[in-house]
């Protein structure tokens, strides 16, 4: 194989390991941004997820002291009325990541007493599933990445750097 030849291997290569995960892995949101999942300070949970838009494949990271908190997915009556004795699934490791598989309203709510009716509870509407990430709205600020973003995103960096190196070994350069 001549170096163009090589050349555009390598490329192609290149493309396909940046692409496919870009066009497949949505994105990361933690509920209440830094706050998390709590009623301490009175998160507006409606207006954290107002300003976002969410698609089909993004995950919700729920963040929370599992002593005093837990998050039940629930159905809209249910959301409205902050009961929580019928709840679809509940989580409760303090850490829960749940990744929206479905367009329409995602109704959470905190199950432990009092909490949903001091507004811990949120109303995730979720559309189709996009290539591309999420926009803030024009004037906002984008939330800031967690921790968990960053080891993600520098692993993936890493991987890369690792495949090219070998791709690189393996095609003669």
């Amino acid at each position: 194989m001549d170096s163009s030849g090589k050349a555009g291997l390598l490329l192609a290569v290149t493309v396909a390991f940046w692409a496919g995960p870009a066009l497949s892995a949505g994105m990361i949101f933690t509920v209440g941004d830094n706050a998390g999942w709590t009623i301490a300070n009175g998160p507006n949970y409606t207006q954290w997820a107002s300003g976002k838009t969410f698609h089909v494949g993004d995950t919700l990271l729920f963040k929370y002291n599992k002593n005093f908190h837990n998050v039940l997915l629930v159905k809209e009556p249910d959301f409205n009325a902050c009961k929580n004795s019928s709840a679809i699934k509940e989580y409760n490791t303090g850490d829960d990541s749940i990744t929206i598989t479905s367009t329409g309203h995602h109704y959470y709510i905190c199950g432990f007493p009092g909490h949903c009716q001091f507004g811990q509870k949120v109303d995730v509407l979720a559309v189709g599933s996009s290539a591309a990430p999420s926009s803030s709205p024009t004037g906002s600020s984008p939330p800031s990445p967690n921790a968990g973003d960053r080891l993600v995103g520098g692993s993936l960096v890493f991987l890369g750097g690792l495949i090219m190196a070998a791709s690189c070994v393996l095609l003669g350069f």
